[in-house]
């Protein structure tokens, strides 16, 4: 297989994002979607369903040798282990704020190459903002650079962070660093978007973002776009970021060590 043109590539992923954002636009604030419950793993509309067989439909024109791996599953082309290019899907970050009519929810679209993320692009269709990367030159926003905070201490950050849905596992361990970083950060927001939360720390917003127990389509782009700003990804060890990890810390850098350092238990220093 060929390698790809990686800016072809991003706009071909950005028409595709953009066709599921619309999808997404038609239905929000409507009501008129039907809403079900995964087990242990939150809320599931027609419109998520709608979104990525959009998406997967122009994404396969694109590269039909691609494999994908979907969050919800509408395509029967899985083949992970079998080629080198694979598209990563979430057709729809932020279902519960959708179907409560909150704005906070997005689109988000990886691809990967041989192992590595390479593109990665977030749509944010109540905005009609645009975030997206290619590994190694930069990062962008309705194609103007972006670049994370400056903030150098924890005391001035402003933060974001989500809960897992596995409430009865994780909840008190994540109240207790929610708990840590309110006593000494400016503020903390959970807005519901791991995608979105990636994409405003990309941007300098916040200055810095941690969850736990996402999944790949989650953290694959965002994850690239806050590199490429000039921040830093790893688990909450400081390991590499991985769009397996069960864990994600995202930063502007400055802050990494001491927000890791804060929100483990076991590596609390404050």
């Amino acid at each position: 297989m060929k390698k790809p043109n990686l800016k072809k590539l991003e706009n071909e992923m950005i028409a595709a994002a953009r066709a599921s954002g619309r999808v997404l636009m038609k239905y929000f604030g409507s009501g008129k979607f039907k809403v079900s419950e995964k087990d242990q793993a939150g809320l599931v509309t027609n419109a998520d369903l709608e979104s990525e067989r959009a998406c997967v439909r122009l994404l396969k024109k694109a590269r039909p040798d691609f494999g994908f791996l979907t969050e919800e599953a509408t395509t029967t082309l899985h083949k992970i282990d079998e080629v080198p290019g694979r598209w990563i899907i979430d057709p729809l970050d932020g279902t519960t704020n959708f179907v409560h009519g909150f704005p906070m929810f997005c689109v988000s679209l990886a691809a990967e190459w041989e192992g590595e993320i390479v593109v990665g692009v977030i749509y944010h269709p109540v905005l009609k903002d645009t975030y997206s990367a290619i590994r190694g030159k930069g990062a962008y926003l309705n194609g103007k650079k972006i670049k994370v905070s400056r903030t150098k201490q924890l005391r001035d950050s402003l933060l974001s962070t989500g809960f897992t849905y596995r409430k009865d596992e994780w909840l008190h361990a994540e109240m207790e660093a929610f708990e840590r970083l309110s006593g000494i950060a400016r503020a903390i927001r959970r807005p519901g978007s791991a995608a979105l939360d990636l994409a405003y720390t990309a941007r300098g917003v916040f200055d810095g973002f941690w969850e736990r127990r996402l999944s790949p389509w989650d953290v694959a782009a965002g994850g690239l776009i806050v590199q490429e700003a000039g921040g830093k990804v790893t688990d909450f060890k400081g390991n590499p970021f991985k769009i397996d990890d069960k864990e994600i810390l995202a930063s502007n850098s400055a802050l990494h060590e001491e927000l890791r350092n804060t929100i483990d238990p076991e590596l609390c220093k404050i």
